[in-house]
């Protein structure tokens, strides 16, 4: 695995699968403008000798492929390796997208998309995959949590939250960058059996989002991937 250093957009490889020569050809071109290494593979198959082979800091993987499909790749990876994995697909289904997601992908593009759009992408899920777990304190613009003491600050102020928005909010940091389906906030804020309580993980996003945003309306950390779920939003 590449040491990421001070830059963790510095030099990387990259595994893109895509049975699209053309696509392949794009991304290759974009990324090693970069500086990153790129292999390529064409199908499921492939990617996943690819993965073993040369050991990648990321996979960018299309969900078409003509053996089978990168929802099936991705949970196969997800076997033996936690290596962000972005997902690119021409399918807006959100069901789609929800299942990618929780087969274990970090994010997921609709094709067509803009570079600048992937390479920010590409960023956060490089960050989110160096930022140790144990990390105490975590803080981005205005807003500073202190786990080890459960204390949330907006421009130095404390914000009270109550027990189920801190889980919620210390889950969107553990995992920023990522978008998390629904169901998979559910899961892991409230356990299982909640998977369906849409409405009260809406209650208690709004809520989370009044007292830490800047401006409730137009959110900058807590944005909403709809029909599919959040993802907390980092520079």
């Amino acid at each position: 695995m590449t040491d990421h250093g001070s830059s963790v957009s510095a030099g990387i490889v990259i595994v893109i699968v895509d049975d699209e020569r053309a696509i392949r050809r794009f991304l290759s071109t974009a990324l090693t403008a970069h500086g990153h290494t790129v292999h390529e593979a064409a199908n499921g198959q492939e990617a996943l000798a690819a993965v073993v082979q040369h050991r990648p800091d990321l996979v960018i993987l299309d969900l078409g492929l003509p053996d089978m499909d990168g929802i099936e790749v991705t949970r196969r990876l997800r076997e033996w390796t936690e290596i962000p994995i972005i997902i690119l697909s021409v399918r807006e289904q959100e069901t789609d997208k929800i299942a990618a997601l929780d087969a274990g992908a970090d994010d997921y593009l609709t094709k067509p998309f803009h570079a600048g759009e992937l390479m920010a992408r590409i960023r956060a899920a490089l960050r989110r995959a160096v930022r140790p777990e144990t990390t105490t304190t975590f803080t981005e613009g205005a807003l500073a949590v202190d786990f080890t003491h459960r204390l949330v600050k907006v421009s130095g102020v404390e914000v009270k939250l109550t027990p189920t928005e801190y889980d919620l909010l210390r889950v969107l940091i553990t995992h920023a960058g990522k978008v998390l389906t629904h169901q998979q906030l559910l899961r892991q804020v409230w356990g299982t059996g909640y998977e369906s309580e849409y409405h009260m993980l809406r209650v208690n996003i709004s809520n989370l989002r009044r007292k830490i945003e800047p401006d409730a309306a137009r959110p900058s950390f807590i944005l909403t991937e709809p029909g599919v779920g959040y993802r907390f939003k980092v520079e």
